[in-house]
């Protein structure tokens, strides 16, 4: 069957690769980012289309033709052509505005900000609200968080967005938080490596590069992912490792903690936990020396990961939300010091092949 995935296979392979350390992950040499994924801060862009029309008319193949606008460094407004597109089902059925995807031609790109980006995730709020704003600033935050933990990691850039709604003649205005998300090929190519669309069993996934994406996704109390069926994840393949899992879309997420999110039935299993603030660990039994390893390298990373959610505290619209968010990670960090509450919610969870 296609797609099927047989774990005692896999496991006769393992041990034929050594995976990186948790230092040595750290130290993988990346090729310099592109300029628009460069700068930190907000960019000022105006995007005009049809929610509804996007919603109807597009789908993978099929894109709506458009015009983006941006700000520039200088205060100057330019323009690019664009092409787009409406992603994420669920989203797209349920929430205020569909998430989209960027398609821009190589001569459009030529000489602008987006020069080396063809294809662009933009995220967008969900709820037309303020704790929808915020939601949308949380999972940037789980973006960046990873991105301090590893180089094999999706990059990302704010957006302030000046959205119009066309509705016929008319246009209704919105003031957004919203997101760019770089491409896989974007990743691959940083890293030095090439996309992967094959899937590839857990356990044959470079150890370390697994390890501290499980424990990233315990850390933002994400059950929605398989890294098993490349869901909310990618894969790439780097020269000297093995296959090497790259996360994303974490709106489920405890972290996040939108009013929507559900605790995830992948492949209709059924999880014993009933909300998506309850952590709970679905990496695989490895070395218990990696497993430490890995432990310690996000020990070390917690004042830099602690600091980059206290500069984003007033950006947020609700103080409840920063500070459930903070707290939430900070718990993380109390587990991984315990060394009782690491073993019980952790080590002792980890899955072993069928």
């Amino acid at each position: 069957m296609k797609n099927r995935l047989t774990p005692l296979f896999y496991l006769l392979f393992l041990g034929l690769f050594t995976g990186l350390s948790a230092q040595e992950t750290q130290g993988v040499t990346e090729k310099e980012t592109t300029p628009l994924f460069a700068d930190e801060g907000a960019l000022p862009v105006r995007l005009n289309y049809s929610n509804m029309e996007m919603k109807r008319k597009t789908n993978d193949s099929t894109y709506l033709n458009s015009v983006l606008q941006y700000q520039n460094e200088d205060g100057n407004w330019d323009s690019l052509e664009i092409r787009l597109r409406a992603r994420g089902n669920w989203r797209m059925k349920n929430c205020f505005l569909t998430p989209v995807k960027i398609r821009i031609r190589k001569a459009a790109a030529k000489g602008t900000l987006f020069e080396g980006n063809k294809e662009l995730k933009v995220v967008l709020p969900c709820s037309n609200s303020d704790v929808g704003q915020d939601w949308v600033l949380k999972e940037l935050l789980a973006y960046k968080m990873y991105e301090i933990i590893t180089p094999f990691h999706f990059k990302t850039r704010r957006l302030a967005i000046n959205y119009t709604d066309q509705r016929g003649r008319k246009g209704k205005d919105y003031q957004l938080e919203g997101f760019l998300i770089e491409d896989i090929s974007r990743v691959a190519d940083r890293v030095g490596g090439k996309k992967l669309k094959r899937s590839v069993h857990p356990l044959q996934q470079d150890d370390m590069c697994s390890i501290q994406n499980d424990l990233f996704q315990f850390l933002i109390g994400n059950t929605d992912y398989s890294a098993a069926y490349q869901h909310n994840g990618k894969l790439i393949f780097v020269e000297g490792m093995k296959a090497v899992p790259v996360p994303y879309d974490f709106d489920m997420s405890g972290l996040v903690n939108t009013n929507y999110a559900v605790v995830s039935e992948i492949q209709n299993k059924k999880l014993p936990i009933t909300r998506v603030t309850q952590r709970l660990f679905r990496g695989w039994q490895r070395d218990p020396a990696l497993y430490e390893e890995a432990r310690q390298h996000y020990l070390t990373k917690k004042p830099e990961i602690m600091a980059l959610l206290s500069s984003y505290k007033s950006e947020f619209k609700s103080s409840r939300q920063y500070e459930e968010m903070y707290d939430f990670v900070s718990d993380f960090f109390k587990v991984l010091e315990d060394q009782t509450e690491y073993r019980e919610k952790i080590i002792s969870l980890a899955q072993t092949p069928e």
